[in-house]
């Protein structure tokens, strides 16, 4: 069954459903991407945070590299080397590491100046008191911490969901990709591309929802 003549328009339930399928794709790139850059995120960050210079600049000069070169060409780049060095990877695969990677450079940055807001003398008062350093990382650190970082961890998140439209360029059919198929086929552009951002809009509204409720609880404990 086709979508109502009121919309005047080709476009059926089947394409929909072609579009939630690579919506599904894009979820899952996000997913992983977001996940192994926050991962190396912190311990970068929590190294540039601590380490003396000699560690510290070597590690923000290659993350300067992944935030300063465009995505689109670090995937092209990806893709093109992977022959070259011997890696037998997916297109998918490509688009998750590179993704990773590229969050990571900016997750670090959020976290260290996460870690570096915490005032001084809290740590130095913690320490005082016995806190070894471990404990004043996770009871003093951690929790101040994440109230800074969350805002711009929420933004990255949005900002890498947006971005796996590029892994278009490396062969993987994902949200935008899919209305294109779809436009190039039924010629109504406006329409497709109107669906696609309430696609974008419903599966990143629930994020940023959850951002903004969690500061809200962290505000009202204080």
């Amino acid at each position: 069954m086709d979508f109502p003549s009121l919309f005047d328009t080709a476009f059926t339930r089947f394409d929909f459903l072609y579009m939630l399928k690579g919506a599904g794709t894009t979820l899952l790139i996000t997913f992983w991407a977001v996940l192994g850059g926050t991962l190396a995120g912190l311990l970068l960050g929590l190294a540039r945070a601590s380490a003396p210079g000699w560690v510290n600049t070597p590690i923000g000069a290659v993350l300067d590299v992944f935030r300063s070169v465009p995505l689109l060409i670090q995937f092209v780049m990806a893709n093109s080397l992977k022959s070259v060095i011997g890696l037998n990877w997916a297109p998918f695969t490509i688009a998750c590491v590179m993704l990773a990677i590229y969050t990571a450079a900016y997750c670090t940055e959020i976290v260290r100046a996460g870690v570096l807001a915490v005032p001084t003398t809290t740590r130095r008062a913690a320490r005082s008191l016995g806190m070894t350093w471990r404990q004043d990382l996770a009871y003093i650190v951690f929790p101040i911490a994440l109230r800074t970082s969350l805002p711009g961890w929420i933004g990255l998140t949005l900002s890498v969901m947006k971005d796996t439209a590029l892994v278009s360029w490396i062969g993987i059919m994902e949200l935008l990709r899919a209305s294109q198929s779809i436009i190039t086929r039924i010629q109504e552009p406006m329409f497709v591309l109107f669906i696609t951002g309430l696609i974008y809009f419903a599966i990143s509204f629930p994020i940023a929802r959850l951002g903004a409720r969690l500061e809200k609880k962290w505000q009202a404990n204080d």
